[in-house]
């Protein structure tokens, strides 16, 4: 790596670790949400598409996600009484169906993003409520914008090294 390439290495790394720090501080000190659930959203930014349409869409999808996990819950709690142990593998499979089929979605077809709001929303162990919804919203959120954030610096700098 030369000179020049390796100084706008060093000062994008610097740059994305400023934004992503800067980011779990509001996370926790300002949003009151979870560092690791800002992540979350940081991640679907970089899922498909690096612009601010694209990243918007893959958040979108991300709360969908977020939606089916709560919905998940919901019939779990209604279909354990019934079926026991039997339950989670039959809503595993409804909402994993459902999360598939949305890949067929005309813009709403994050697979990716589906299963990051999922994963986000059982790792969370809250009740499947619209405080859990509203906390994974806002972290994630705080992430994705972080993520554009971040990859719009080192567009800049690479810009900027390059000449």
């Amino acid at each position: 790596m030369g000179g020049n390439a390796f100084t706008t290495h060093v000062k994008v790394v610097v740059g994305e670790s400023v934004v992503a720090s800067s980011a779990a501080m509001l996370s926790v000190m300002v949003f009151e949400v979870p560092v690791w659930a800002m992540f979350v959203g940081w991640i679907s930014y970089f899922t498909r598409g690096l612009d601010l349409k694209q990243g918007a869409i893959n958040l979108a999808c991300v709360l969908v996600g977020v939606m089916l996990g709560i919905g998940a819950a919901h019939a779990l709690a209604v279909l354990t009484p019934h079926l026991g142990s039997y339950a989670l593998a039959a809503v595993v499979f409804a909402i994993t169906v459902v999360a598939l089929s949305l890949a067929k979605a005309p813009v709403l077809n994050n697979v990716l993003g589906f299963f990051l709001g999922l994963v986000a929303y059982f790792a969370s162990h809250q009740p499947p409520s619209l405080d859990t919804f509203r906390m994974l919203a806002v972290a994630a959120a705080l992430g994705a914008v972080a993520g554009f954030l971040a990859h719009a610096l080192q567009k800049r700098l690479a810009q900027q090294g390059s000449h």
